[in-house]
């Protein structure tokens, strides 16, 4: 097989590389291309991969290449994860805000609307490229904003774009080791779990047929043992009767978050920035060391994210060090969509259902997953995995204040998707000032002003599709 990642000199390659070579994923691919804009990036993740820990390689083949179209051909799978503008463009989305005492954050509130704005004309040049070169190869999509990405690609390439978060899943998992549940291996059963990229929640836990769940949300000792627990507290927790992804702390405790981020030195974009400035000329020269140089920044890179949501000094836990985080998802999901057994995981897919029961010759009126939003929706739940693509898996209907931000956050990334798709600036003014995280008209016009000057590729945008 064939496996070409887009944003091949991405920080978090070595991770992919790691898992292919070694562990239940190894000899998956046979040949692994990187394909990158930025050569020197390329040649610093090449020299981490070759001073990796001797190993088994599986066979596995690596070339690099800065033309996207000779990596595409005869690509069988594709993982993107892309950022244009780089870490540069995260301060941008970040600052900008941060400077109208907004919520500063690259995938949530403006900064995910200006990441995404950007982002998505790209991700359509991929698209097209695919259907072109390799047409039946699965894009499996990591670039953030990952749903909203995922939908703007669904009208060009159907079944075959799956988006990638590995939040929603390490959430499960967590709480399931603080509840001693043991999931088995490549299943969700008995989870519940619904929502749109960084914005689910974890409503259902079960346990020999029982949910445990409310005695979970019950124990503070056990929500203190891991991340989401101890992001809200646990009253809050008992009343709202579910856990939420750790990024609802910038809705539920969004004062909290701005104060903590208003008190931070640098954003967290700027910290990255800072740090791989140095990190990448260094590992490109340090030969047999520069595994090791990597490996110590992932380490502390990881140790930095949702700081601002931790109080007092407060490290993360080992486990939540140790990786196997997004790059074991898009593994699982390119093994089931390669016919090696299915696998039950949380996806960022369409909300539709193919109804039960019908032939080929019925027209089939796709029922949602998740009752209340549209079935042709992007939205993240758990879903099995198969040579097929992803099916979703039926969900409770959300309570209404649930659904209510579902909704308004949907309707949001229609906006921001119009807005590329359309050249329409109106569409993006009204994006941002529907989030609810702006609320506000005259915000949304200072935002996407900044944002215009921070980025002129916008600004030139407007003029309408060549």
């Amino acid at each position: 097989m064939r496996l070409l990642i887009a944003g091949g000199g991405g920080f978090r390659v070595p991770l992919i590389y790691r898992a292919l070579v070694s562990g239940r994923f190894a000899g998956l691919a046979t040949e692994l291309v990187l394909f990158d804009v930025d050569p020197a990036r390329l040649a610093a993740i090449r020299a981490v991969l070759d001073s990796m820990p001797a190993g088994p390689d599986g066979g596995l083949r690596i070339h690099t290449t800065t033309n996207a179209r000779e990596g595409l051909a005869g690509a069988d799978m594709v993982f993107a994860a892309i950022r244009p503008g780089g870490t540069a463009g995260r301060v941008a989305d970040e600052t900008v805000a941060r400077g109208l005492g907004l919520l500063g954050q690259e995938t949530t509130g403006a900064g995910g609307i200006s990441y995404a704005l950007r982002t998505i004309p790209h991700m359509l040049e991929l698209a097209r490229q695919m259907r072109e070169l390799c047409p039946d190869a699965w894009l499996i999509n990591f670039t953030n904003p990952a749903g909203m990405v995922t939908e703007a690609l669904a009208p060009l390439l159907g079944r075959r774009v799956i988006g990638i978060c590995d939040s929603a899943g390490a959430l499960v998992h967590r709480a399931a080791r603080a509840a001693g549940v043991e999931l088995p291996a490549g299943t969700l059963d008995g989870v519940g779990y619904y929502g749109l990229n960084h914005l689910g929640w974890l409503y259902r836990l079960e346990s020999g047929g029982r949910d445990v769940l409310p005695d979970l949300l019950a124990d503070p000792a056990a929500l203190q043992s891991f991340e989401e627990g101890r992001l809200f507290p646990q009253a809050f927790l008992t009343e709202l009767g579910a856990l939420p992804n750790e990024y609802l702390y910038y809705y539920y405790r969004h004062d909290a978050a701005l104060r903590a981020m208003a008190a931070m030195p640098r954003t967290r974009g700027e910290s990255i920035h800072r740090q791989q400035a140095d990190l990448y000329p260094r590992m490109a020269a340090a030969g047999r060391d520069a595994y090791r140089i990597w490996e110590d920044a992932r380490l502390s890179r990881e140790e930095g994210y949702l700081a601002e949501a931790r109080q007092g000094g407060e490290r993360r836990n080992e486990e939540d060090l140790a990786g196997g985080g997004y790059e074991q998802v898009a593994l699982a999901a390119m093994a089931a969509l390669s016919g090696r057994g299915e696998a039950q995981l949380i996806l960022n897919t369409r909300n539709g259902l193919e109804p039960a029961g019908l032939s080929r010759a019925e027209p089939a009126a796709a029922l949602p997953a998740i009752p209340g939003l549209p079935a042709g929706a992007v939205v993240e739940v758990p879903c099995t995995v198969t040579a097929d693509g992803a099916a979703p898996l039926p969900q409770a209907a959300p309570p209404e204040h649930r659904l209510n931000l579902l909704r308004s956050v949907k309707a949001v990334e229609g906006l921001t998707v119009r807005a590329v798709t359309e050249g329409s600036r109106e569409a993006a003014l009204e994006a941002f000032a529907q989030h609810p995280l702006v609320g506000s008209a005259d915000l949304a016009a200072q935002l996407l002003a900044g944002y215009e000057g921070a980025f002129p590729e916008l600004a030139r945008m407007w003029g309408g599709r060549e």
